[in-house]
């Protein structure tokens, strides 16, 4: 028998609004202000997500409503925020005046903590002075319980040996009760230890410590049909005034028999209310997320001359190598506070002397690889590509140690302020397979992870290898990866489908990625910085 899995969250964030020195457009007084937010669905449509309460005479309005969003880390979730004067009691927009707006995405905001910026009446015409400051704040309870239960002299139910009991937590709720943890069987035990675990408070009591709480203790049958031992009534406030000990009460043998006292004692070691950070509560501590891309320049490519090329630039100016950094890039580089991302080419013959390398910096500047923001990597790629002639092999690691060697000093800090994410894009089988494995197994106990994505039509099996989805990675001499941090994907796979989606699938795990690291390493997020202070009273609101 396994532990339930939980089900999986949406991360719900909450933006705070403010606005200063709003345009007035009321004679004689001062604007009445509303914030309108509106999120990019695609095809040129924006939808309505929801509007602040209107703030009567102010120019300088703080908000009270906050608004309500879903926040999805592998997606650009593009916002505009638009400030109307109003003047009636209609819900429609088109009759008041429009005070400014401002666009950003979601990753802006979370990864700036506060961000501020300035309100346009339209494009390259501000609002007068007036700004817009949005902060953001993860909706959600992040503590856990972590219990250790043992038993003593539990009842013997089975004929020819002793009980292989397991434990099960109920939550009432609504009058029934609900599974909220089934424990590992421990075999032919009446004195069993069970693992430590870990259950969302939010899960386990609805984050209300007097929340009734059912514990069943059952003997395992392999059919099904398992022999309850005993059961017991408590709280999570109980279970926390450890040591706990509980009588384990069999109903039927305590109705039948006067004698019966119980059917073992089940007692409770640890449990303790901690804190589990989420993935926001790091990037809102500050965390940046370093992004690096490697660019394979080896002669299986083809001459990028040729149409037949996959690094043959189109007449619009894109191949399926620019395609999937756009993809990728766009999401990450809005977690990177300076927007300088170190771009390196690998399998290529580089001038002067013309030696194979494979981490050569695509502005051939070895002393500062950094290309400002995207559209600089494109740049640099472009400008690389006539300069170097495509040969081989085909090496991940001095790429990944690069990026290590970083991850490496920046892990020294004892801090949960930095983590690498390398993006691979290469058209073939890597050709250093157990120099790679090794690189990636020691990455692994470092602050960053790799994304491989795979173009063209070749046959990427030996790098599905390196995605230890099956189980950890090892190298020959059997070290395992302390954690998965290889994601492969073919881009052939996305060729038709939104530009969006290749991210979607390749960066889903990052987020489980970093925290799963600083947790390892015991180092919690920095505390968000708090929103600045507003300025003086305001007038009571509509």
């Amino acid at each position: 028998m396994k532990m339930m899995h939980m089900a999986h969250c949406v991360t719900l964030v909450q933006l705070s609004i403010s606005c200063d020195h709003l345009i007035d457009k009321d004679v004689g007084s001062k604007s009445d202000p509303l914030c309108v937010l509106l999120q990019d669905v695609g095809g040129g449509s924006w939808a309505e997500l929801g509007r602040t309460e209107r703030v009567r005479n102010c120019s300088s309005p703080e908000f009270s409503k906050t608004l309500q969003l879903e926040y999805h880390f592998e997606t650009v979730q593009k916002l505009r925020f638009g400030i109307y004067d109003i003047d009636n009691k209609t819900p429609e927009l088109g009759d008041d005046d429009f005070l400014g707006g401002a666009e950003c995405s979601l990753g802006q905001i979370v990864s700036s903590q506060v961000l501020t910026l300035p309100l346009m009446l339209k494009p390259g015409k501000p609002a007068g002075q007036g700004t817009i400051t949005v902060s953001a704040q993860e909706l959600k309870d992040n503590r856990v319980v972590t219990m250790e239960v043992e038993a003593r002299n539990l009842d013997k139910k089975d004929f020819l040996g002793k009980s292989d009991p397991f434990l099960e937590f109920f939550r009432q709720r609504d009058g029934k009760w609900h599974l909220v943890y089934r424990s590992e069987v421990i075999k032919n035990n009446l004195n069993p230890t069970w693992k430590r675990f870990s259950v969302p408070v939010q899960h386990f009591c609805g984050g209300d410590p007097s929340t009734p709480i059912e514990v069943r203790c059952s003997d395992y049958d392999s059919d099904g049909s398992h022999d309850l031992i005993g059961t017991f009534h408590t709280s999570l406030a109980q279970l926390q005034a450890v040591p706990a000990e509980f009588e384990c009460i069999h109903p039927e043998k305590q109705q039948k028999k006067k004698s019966y006292k119980n059917s073992g004692t089940i007692c409770v070691k640890i449990c303790r209310v901690e804190t589990e950070y989420s993935f926001l509560d790091y990037v809102m501590g500050g965390c940046q997320i370093n992004f690096t891309v490697g660019v394979d320049f080896t002669g299986s490519n083809g001459d990028p001359s040729s149409p037949d090329s996959l690094h043959y630039l189109s007449p619009t100016g894109v191949n399926e190598y620019l395609m999937a950094l756009w993809s990728v890039g766009s999401v990450v580089q809005d977690y990177d506070s300076d927007k300088l991302f170190p771009a390196f080419g690998f399998g290529a013959q580089v001038p002067p002397d013309w030696q194979v390398s494979h981490e050569f910096a695509l502005n051939f500047n070895p002393g500062n690889p950094y290309c400002a923001g995207i559209q600089g990597i494109v740049d640099a790629y472009r400008q690389a590509l006539p300069q170097v002639r495509l040969y081989g092999p085909t090496n991940f690691a001095p790429i990944i140690n690069h990026v290590a060697r970083f991850a490496a000093q920046a892990a020294h800090q004892g801090t949960a302020l930095q983590y690498f994410v390398l993006l691979l894009l290469t058209d073939g089988a890597v050709t250093d397979v157990e120099a790679t494995r090794e690189a990636v197994v020691r990455a692994s106990n470092l602050p960053m992870s790799v994304i491989i994505v795979g173009v063209g039509g070749a046959d990427f099996e030996a790098m599905e290898q390196l995605d230890a989805d099956g189980g950890p990675l090892h190298t020959r001499s059997g070290q395992a990866a302390a954690r998965d941090i290889v994601q492969f994907v073919p881009y052939r796979r996305f060729q038709n489908a939104p530009r969006e989606a290749l991210a979607q699938t390749v960066l889903a795990e990052v987020p489980t990625q970093l925290v799963s690291y600083f947790r390892a390493q015991g180092w919690a997020p920095l505390k968000p910085l708090p929103p600045s202070a507003k300025g003086p009273a305001q007038a009571p609101q509509a």
